[in-house]
């Protein structure tokens, strides 16, 4: 008995580092991750609806139906990007995501307490380079600092009855995701 006991639990421990290595590095390893499907939707800088999610078909894992989803795929090597948003009159939300899909920043439109969301976002060299403007507060300035040059903005608007979804895209149409001059 004793002679089998060394070798199963150095297989039981192997076995188990194994598995905590392999899940933790799949992620990193992933060709086809949630930032390459989206690439394939349009140009960086720009907003793209998400289609509907299906249970056999979704571009981003767990989407909900209850929600339309539009994202902007971003690139912060040309400079800051302006980010507007109208909200809904339900709910509406902004995440942002790196590239790896960690999300770093999430807003709400009863957050924000505006009909628009407007925001910059930047890397933090760029919110350094910015000039300290006294004529404008920092309460009415909101930025945020991205951890990464690239990454991904999702929107969403919450869709209360099917027979909205028309309206809630027709206002989600007017997202804006451009670099500013």
């Amino acid at each position: 008995m004793r002679t089998y006991l060394l070798p199963v639990l150095a297989g039981l421990v192997l076995g188990g580092i194994v598995h905590i290595v392999t899940t933790l590095a799949m992620p990193q390893l992933a060709l086809d991750n949630a930032f390459v499907r989206l690439s394939k939707l349009g140009p960086a800088n720009s907003v793209q609806f998400l289609p509907d999610s299906t249970p056999e078909e979704a571009i981003i894992p767990r989407a909900d139906p209850a929600f339309v989803n539009a994202v902007c795929r971003y690139n912060l090597d040309a400079g800051v990007l302006k980010v507007r948003v109208p909200t809904s009159a339900d709910y509406t939300s902004v995440s942002f995501y790196t590239r790896r899909g960690l999300a770093y920043y999430s807003l709400n439109d009863h957050a924000a307490g505006q009909r628009t969301i407007e925001l910059q976002l930047m890397t933090p060299a760029q919110r350094a380079a910015l000039p300290e403007d006294e004529e404008i507060p920092r309460a009415d300035r909101l930025i945020v600092e991205s951890p990464t040059t690239e990454g991904i903005v999702l929107i969403r608007g919450f869709v209360r009855e099917p027979g909205n979804r028309a309206r809630v895209r027709e206002r989600l149409a007017n997202v804006s995701c451009t670099p500013e001059s």
